[in-house]
């Protein structure tokens, strides 16, 4: 095991031994969070090499749209061609190497490169180029398009990407997490999302690890607005959150199912307020329908879990995906000091217009630029960022409820809602990838 009081940091890049050193049971060093030669080791073996979650299909629904993402630093279109397949494709010209769309999202009949007019279509064929007779061979349309991702496949609509040319399928990669992903879409009564609520992105100077799955702050942090929950009990969040969800006693667990994916698991908890959720949504026009379509689709037990928790699975796919309350979150690392989130409220297919808008509403009270909530996570990284460059004493602690955490019956490792089972599930993983060449 190797010691920060003997080990240098003056060589080129931290060996497989120090990433060893650096993730201990019950702690971590706080390099990890801030040393900019780590971070771009994490580019290379985690965001270059595993399955990074990159859009919905309902994002681009029409033939011609499309949305520009990254996979670690690679730029990729994910677009819907003529013949309705949704793809990823790496932004960036054959020619000369030049990114194609420089938007984030449109609709578009052709790609076309503003350095020497290159154009390709939809599905990435070379369309044409800009003086073709200058080249003795003609080029090939597809060996001279626009470069497939490696490896993409999707799950209920979540489309995912890899630049490893091989590794394990998306489905065993997801694990036990995707049972998680269902609790979103089947609250939907014709088990679809869609991701067109509008989006927001901030960005903040901490490291990419620091955001979300952790259920020891609320309390703390958004004390004020979890005790606003409590005094509106006939509102859409007072009616399962007129307790705090945030103490060990509320039925609510931390949850890691291996690969990175942990969960804060409210299913214990939303279930006992399944009566007064349900009265607050016979309220609203369109809930009594959508409550019997719910019960008829997925009969008693399985309705009543997925009405009480509303869709918010709570879930984080490492290392970029979590879906939260009503919102697809996706985590784009900058720096080792410096992180974009983008959040992407979702409407539940086949309920009234009156339903969704209320989830929005709900998402925008505490997720929006002005809400509740999120501000105060932005301001909490930062000063965990700032905290963790002085390294006095360099070792985070991430060990409580170490003694009592258990493996379920599933094969999850489950806690209270207050120990820190999912901070270590993700260096477990994270330890993992980081030490494997």
């Amino acid at each position: 095991m190797h010691s920060y009081n003997t080990v240098s940091w003056h060589t080129p890049a931290p060996d497989v031994g120090m990433i060893e050193s650096m993730v201990q049971p019950g702690r971590a060093h706080s390099r990890i969070y801030t040393d900019e030669r780590i971070f771009q080791l994490e580019i290379d073996r985690i965001f270059s090499r595993t399955w990074v979650y990159v859009g919905h299909e309902s994002e681009v629904p029409n033939v011609g749209d499309f949305k520009t993402r990254v996979i670690g630093r690679t730029s990729v279109i994910m677009v819907r061609g003529k013949d309705a397949v949704v793809r990823l494709l790496v932004n960036r010209c054959r020619h000369r190497g030049s990114q194609v769309c420089e938007t984030d999202s449109g609709n578009t009949k052709v790609f076309r490169c503003a350095y020497h007019g290159w154009i390709f279509h939809l599905d990435g064929e070379l369309a044409d180029c800009n003086g073709p007779e200058a080249y003795e061979e003609a080029l090939d349309p597809k060996e001279m398009g626009l470069t497939p991702v490696p490896r993409a496949d999707r799950y209920r609509g979540f489309v995912f990407g890899s630049l490893a040319s091989d590794g394990e399928s998306l489905t065993d990669y997801l694990g036990g997490a995707a049972r998680m992903i269902d609790l979103l879409c089947d609250a939907s009564p014709t088990g679809a999302i869609i991701a067109d609520g509008g989006t927001h992105k901030t960005v903040f100077n901490a490291n990419w690890k620091l955001v979300g799955m952790d259920g020891y702050h609320p309390n703390t942090l958004h004390a004020s607005v979890v005790a606003a929950w409590g005094r509106n009990p006939d509102g859409g969040l007072g009616a399962t959150h007129r307790e705090s969800p945030f103490v060990d006693e509320a039925g609510t667990r931390t949850r890691d199912f291996g690969h990175g994916h942990v969960m804060l698991d409210f299913r214990g908890h939303r279930i006992k307020h399944y009566d007064s959720l349900t009265g607050f949504l016979r309220r609203i026009p369109g809930g009594e329908k959508y409550i019997a379509e719910m019960h008829a689709k997925h009969g008693e037990e399985r309705a009543r879990l997925l009405i009480s928790l509303a869709g918010d699975a709570h879930l984080g796919t490492f290392p970029n995906m979590q879906l939260i309350h009503n919102q697809i979150r996706i985590i784009t690392p900058i720096s080792a000091s410096k992180t974009e989130v983008t959040m992407m409220a979702v409407r539940l297919d086949g309920v009234s217009d009156e339903m969704n808008a209320e989830r929005f509403r709900q998402q925008e009270s505490f997720y929006g630029p002005a809400g509740a909530g999120s501000p105060d996570d932005s301001e909490i990284f930062e000063r965990v960022q700032r905290g963790m460059v002085a390294e006095v004493n360099p070792w985070i602690q991430i060990s409580r409820g170490m003694g009592r955490q258990k493996v379920d019956t599933d094969g999850s490792i489950v806690g209270l809602i207050t120990d820190e089972v999912t901070q270590r599930g993700i260096l477990r993983y994270w330890k993992q990838l980081m030490t494997t060449p």
